[in-house]
């Protein structure tokens, strides 16, 4: 493991030991070193993934780190809603309690597809697959005392838009407009579930983050050239946010990123949120969308 993130974790986290974590994506990128911070201070983590070589290769990889808690792996393809439904079925049967959901896992400006269910697949796994893990599982997250929710956005949210007449590949598809809509509804689902939480008295916080420019795998579909323009943190640095959104005094509604210019690097500090995230009517027209599509209402 890197010295500098041992270093960071020292200097910064508290235990977190008798906690446990689901994070979607653990298995690579931003998602792992969340899962092996968060293991190395005493959590219980479970890292889902659809690749299940992957995912028990990821989870060797941690426990062969000195560890103070554990970690195990999970299959889930957020692509498709009946794969969302079956893990979250899974996980309550084998787990009592869940501290903490990080919705990790996403996809970033692939060829133009469509999920199982029918969505882009950026919208649908992104967010759509997201929302529905949460819903199915939020009666677990409202049982278990101070549990919170952090979501995975991106300063990609910036000046997007959703077009609701645009979820299922109607237009001609825009990789990067299509990638952008997709974190802007991620911020969107996450302030709307904390003000939803908060009107019903749910002790379940909602917090979001980004990992500013962090070099991982997301961007394997991305034009090269493009990549050499930017300078990017270490996988590791990058993860730092969702560490503090996970473990930090948050409080719902914070967004977490980066603390230099533009967010793009630095450390963890409390974010910009766009003002394209803060319309209420959208907010619950996207809510709606989520509940149509999934046929989950949040208890």
């Amino acid at each position: 493991m890197h010295s500098d993130f041992q270093h960071w974790i020292d200097a910064n986290l508290d235990s977190q030991k008798g906690k446990t974590i689901l994070i979607t994506g653990g298995n690579s990128g931003i998602g792992y070193y969340a899962a092996l911070g968060l293991a190395k201070v005493g959590a219980d983590v479970i890292i889902a993934g659809r690749n299940a070589e992957r995912i028990e290769q990821a989870v060797r990889d941690i426990q062969a780190e000195d560890i103070a808690g554990s970690v195990e792996g999970g299959i889930i393809d957020l692509a498709s809603l009946e794969s969302v439904q079956e893990y979250a079925n899974q996980f309550q049967t084998k787990y009592s309690r869940l501290d903490v959901l990080i919705n990790n896992a996403g996809i970033m400006m692939p060829p133009a597809d469509t999920t199982e269910d029918g969505l882009e697949s950026q919208f649908g796994v992104n967010f759509i697959g997201h929302f529905a893990l949460t819903g199915r599982l939020y009666g677990l997250l409202k049982s278990t005392s101070g549990t919170r929710v952090v979501t995975l956005s991106s300063i990609a949210h910036r000046g997007a838009e959703i077009d609701f007449d645009n979820l299922r590949l109607e237009k001609p598809y825009d990789t990067v407009r299509e990638y952008y809509q997709s974190k802007l509804a991620d911020i969107i689902f996450a302030l709307e579930l904390g003000h939803r939480a908060d009107a019903k008295g749910d002790d379940v916080l909602s917090v979001a983050c980004h990992p500013g420019f962090t070099k991982t795998e997301l961007q394997r579909h991305v034009d090269p050239a493009l990549l050499t323009k930017f300078t990017f943190m270490d996988t590791w640095q990058g993860a730092l946010p969702t560490i503090v959104a996970a473990t930090g005094d948050v409080k719902s509604g914070d967004y977490f990123g980066p603390d230099g210019p533009g967010e793009m690097g630095g450390f963890p500090a409390l974010g910009v949120i766009d003002s394209a995230a803060l319309d209420a009517a959208v907010a619950d027209r996207l809510w709606a969308v989520g509940e149509d599509v999934t046929g989950i209402s949040y208890p």
